[in-house]
């Protein structure tokens, strides 16, 4: 069995108060570290900042490739001219591919293959050069989303920014549990509002002034609550639409939301994601100096 002594001494020291400083500087070199693999994720192959083209399929034949007559336009250089065609008939999605494309599916070549769009969690994913595409799903209509590993947004990222990590803007707040969970209403870029659960409210104070904010489910069996929140900052040091956070579950009655690592939402990077907004009870008066600042002129 491991001796509990050296826990023993650091919980004395925190409580005298001489190991605070190093809990501080291991906390900022987590969240140091978060932010930069948040970075590295959006500079990645298929990252957002990849998203090159969102595409709304009508029923029947939706011809894509570089021809200005397609559809789908796809940038000049990366494809053939007539490339294929998606074949949307009563929500399935049917690709046809060119003779000669060299279009694939998982590593594959596909003459003709069923697309499964992004609501099963597992979308098949179509390759053409330096391109990819896939179908998404957003209420009730279907779209072809385009990314592009050659994408000018990507080839001309210049480095997020952030407010400083600040103790302060990491908070245990009271957890409100609603039984049973509730629905809420939460807008869209696209103009849409989608039904999703929330289960409680996180209840804390900021700078003086109480705070609630209403997470929601993205799965029925999420380990993890996701807030999409306005505050006092946005459209000023911070993106206009507001931006996102993550949080543990609840435990004990507390949930800990730390804004250090609140980010901006894809819209921020791309003109063709599908953005969810913060419903009207998450947006806050309060100014939230912490977290993600604002990017070029998005």
């Amino acid at each position: 069995m491991k001796s509990t002594k050296p826990g023993l001494v650091v919980a004395v020291l925190a409580c005298l108060g001489l190991g605070c400083g190093a809990a501080v500087a291991a906390d900022d070199t987590d969240t140091q570290k978060w932010r930069e693999q948040r970075e590295t994720r959006l500079k990645a192959d298929g990252g957002w900042l990849t998203v090159a083209g969102l595409f709304w399929l009508e029923p029947g034949e939706n011809r894509f490739g570089t021809d200005p007559s397609n559809a789908i336009v796809l940038p000049a250089g990366s494809a053939p001219a007539r490339a294929g065609v998606f074949v949307f008939t009563d929500g399935t999605t049917t690709l046809r591919a060119e003779p000669g494309a060299q279009i694939t599916v998982a590593g594959k070549p596909v003459t003709t293959q069923v697309m499964t769009p992004d609501a099963s969690g597992e979308p098949d994913v179509a390759a053409l050069g330096a391109l990819t595409m896939q179908v998404i799903k957003r209420g009730e209509r279907y779209a072809i989303r385009l990314k592009d590993k050659n994408s000018a947004m990507r080839r001309d990222f210049t480095g997020l920014r952030w407010f400083p990590i600040a103790a302060s803007y990491k908070v245990t707040a009271a957890w409100v549990h609603y039984d049973p969970p509730k629905e809420i209403a939460v807008p869209t870029i696209l103009g849409t509002t989608e039904k999703m659960r929330c289960p409680g409210a996180a209840v804390f104070d900021i700078g003086g002034q109480q705070v609630r904010l209403e997470p929601v489910l993205e799965e029925p069996d999420a380990k993890e609550l996701f807030y999409i929140f306005r505050d006092g900052t946005s459209g000023k040091e911070t993106y206009g639409a507001g931006r996102f956070l993550y949080s543990e579950l609840p435990a004990g009655g507390k949930v800990v939301l730390d804004f250090n690592r609140a980010y901006n939402p894809p819209c921020a990077f791309t003109p063709y994601a599908t953005c969810p907004l913060p419903p009207e009870q998450n947006r806050l008066a309060v100014r939230i100096e912490a977290g993600e600042l604002a990017y070029g002129h998005h």
